[in-house]
């Protein structure tokens, strides 16, 4: 589980965003994301149930994201995230495919999965398995289950034009348009501090996974 004093942390560091507060209270910081870790680790083993695509050596040290900003190209200078991230990924060691996400933030927590923003190459392959077998991700995103925890799938970002090589007649027209191929479920503060929630995400997560199923054999 997520322990306050984790929470207490980055809920500090969003009002004290500055290298000078972030080095003071670096043991803080140190002992926050080994306590992340630590649950990386237990989400990694459960999750394997889940999805045998988790790799159960997975090292949960880098499924960790690093707190630190890229800010070269941003125009929120701060230097660190308010939240701690852990990527989990279904296509070996490296996030670029369908994940499993989990965020912890003070009053923001999420458990997530699917795939982010696709790049070409994956985001037409993902198109054309829609276009064949767009019935079988309507039968899981339609489900009644799964938009009782996520909410319509279809409301994300979309094309606000046409595919290339789709017409507005096609039947999953609304599918092909998207962007990204995501959903995501918030977690509350409290729950996250109480024993048994590493098997509640897990319980999400077999939601998800027919989704995620979906988007690897798309790409494969």
């Amino acid at each position: 589980m997520i322990k306050q004093d984790t929470f207490d942390f980055l809920a500090e560091l969003a009002d004290n965003n500055n290298r000078e507060w972030f080095m003071d209270n670096k043991v803080r910081h140190d002992a926050a994301r080994q306590n992340v870790i630590d649950f990386a680790a237990e989400l990694i083993q459960q999750l394997h149930k889940v999805d045998s695509a988790i790799s159960p050596d997975l090292d949960p040290k880098k499924c960790v994201l690093r707190i630190y900003r890229d800010i070269r190209f941003s125009k929120n200078k701060t230097p660190y995230k308010n939240n701690f991230g852990i990527s989990l990924p279904t296509t070996g060691v490296k996030a670029g495919g369908a994940e499993y996400y989990f965020q912890v933030q003070p009053g923001k927590s999420f458990i997530a999965g699917g795939y982010w923003m696709p790049e070409a190459p994956h985001l037409k392959a993902i198109r054309q398995e829609i276009d064949y077998n767009g019935k079988d991700l309507t039968a899981i995103i339609d489900h009644p289950e799964f938009i009782k925890l996520f909410g319509n799938f279809r409301d994300q970002e979309k094309l606000k034009t046409l595919p290339k090589g789709y017409t507005e007649d096609n039947e999953h027209i609304d599918l092909l348009k998207l962007k990204s191929f995501i959903v995501w479920h918030e977690l509350k503060d409290k729950e996250l501090t109480k024993p048994g929630i590493i098997n509640k995400i897990s319980g999400v997560c077999e939601k998800i996974q027919p989704l995620n199923v979906f988007l690897r054999n798309a790409i494969v």
